[in-house]
C-alpha cells in the first residue's frame, strides 16, 4: 500500500471524503446545499483528488454545526477557525485564509474603539458557537455575550450596545444600514484552517499541512479566493 493509499484509508475509509461546510461563513462558501461553491469547495475536492477518493459535501449554516459533524463522526474533513476550545477535539493545520472580527454599533453610539466595547454594561451580540463567540466568551473583562442565530440580528432585535461578525459582511450590513457603523480596527484575527480529528493517523495530518501549504504557495488558495469574489489579500502567511 503506497503512502498515498494509507492515508486515503485512513482519512475516508468509507472510499469518500465527507467535508463539513460552513455557508453560514460567506467568505469561505457561497451558494446552497446543493450547489455549494467557495474556497472551501475547492479545498475538499483538490484534498479528494491528491487522494484519489471522491468527495461528499455536507453543508451546515453554522460553524458550531460544522464542528458538531466532525465531532460525530459524521464528517471525515472540516473548514473551521482555530480556536483552543475546537483544538481539544481538532487537529488543525496552519490557516489557508486570515479574516477578522469586528464590532457594529449604532451611529450614535459614543463607542468609538474596539477597548471600549468591553466596557460595563456593553452587550455584544453573536452568532452563537461561530469563532468570535468562543474567542469574546474567553477574553471579554466586562461586556456581555449575547448569543442568537447571527450576531447582527441579535444586536438589532434586543437593542444591544454592538454587534460582533467578519469584516466582510458586517461592512455590507453597514453599507446598507445607515444608522450602524463600524468601529475602528478589529478584536481578533480568525485563522481559518484545515481540520481533522485528533484520531487520525500522524500522516494523515502531515500530508494535509504539506497540501495546504503548496495551495497556498502555489496560487491555489489566492484563485479560489478571487473565482469567488473574495479579497486575495486574505492569504493566510507561510506556516
Amino acid at each position: 500500500m503506497t503512502t498515498t493509499q494509507r492515508i486515503a484509508a485512513d482519512l475516508a475509509p468509507a472510499g469518500v471524503l465527507r467535508a463539513s461546510v460552513n455557508l453560514g461563513n460567506p467568505v469561505l462558501a457561497q451558494g446552497t446545499p446543493e450547489d455549494p461553491s467557495g474556497i472551501t469547495v475547492d479545498l475538499a475536492r483538490e484534498i479528494g483528488a491528491r487522494l484519489g477518493v471522491g468527495v461528499e459535501l455536507l453543508c451546515f449554516d453554522a460553524a458550531r454545526k460544522s464542528f458538531g459533524a466532525m465531532a460525530d463522526g459524521r464528517a471525515d474533513l472540516c473548514f473551521l477557525a482555530v480556536d483552543p476550545a475546537r483544538e481539544a477535539e481538532v487537529a488543525f493545520t496552519a490557516p489557508y485564509v486570515v479574516i477578522e472580527g469586528v464590532y457594529a454599533v449604532p451611529r450614535d453610539s459614543a463607542l468609538t474603539t474596539v477597548e471600549e466595547v468591553d466596557a460595563p454594561g456593553v452587550r455584544i451580540g453573536v452568532k452563537k458557537g461561530s469563532a468570535y463567540d468562543l474567542y469574546l466568551s474567553r477574553t471579554l473583562a466586562r461586556a456581555t455575550v449575547v448569543r442568537g442565530g447571527e450576531g447582527v440580528d441579535v444586536f438589532r432585535s434586543e437593542g444591544l450596545e454592538a454587534g460582533a461578525g467578519i469584516r466582510q459582511p458586517l461592512t455590507a450590513y453597514v453599507r446598507e444600514n445607515p444608522d450602524v457603523r463600524l468601529v475602528e480596527g478589529r478584536f481578533m484575527e480568525i485563522r481559518q484552517a484545515v481540520g481533522i480529528t485528533l484520531s487520525r493517523a500522524p500522516e494523515t495530518l502531515a500530508f494535509l499541512r504539506a497540501t495546504v501549504e503548496e495551495l497556498k504557495a502555489n496560487g491555489f488558495v489566492t484563485d479560489a479566493l478571487r473565482r469567488s469574489g473574495q479579497d486575495t489579500a486574505l492569504l493566510a502567511p507561510p506556516a
